[in-house]
């Protein structure tokens, strides 16, 4: 799974728990420490490659460093 292996190998250091949520009709949701990060039932779309960490890193904001900088 891209979006679990981005998001684990650039803030493994801030994510405390990580749920990749599946459900009936394809629904998948990307949870990280309780906030809902990605849901395709809301996009009606699969998520583009980088996408799920691009809304991670707005969310933490840019003073939390990507895990290794």
């Amino acid at each position: 799974m891209s979006a679990a292996n981005d998001l684990l190998k650039n803030y493994q250091h801030v994510i405390e728990q990580l749920d990749l949520v599946t459900g009936a009709a394809g629904i998948f949701d990307v949870v990280a420490n309780g906030t809902l990060i990605y849901s395709k039932a809301q996009t009606n779309r699969h998520a583009n490659a980088g996408e799920v960490l691009e809304l991670f890193t707005d969310l933490v904001g840019p003073s939390v460093p990507r895990y290794g900088t």
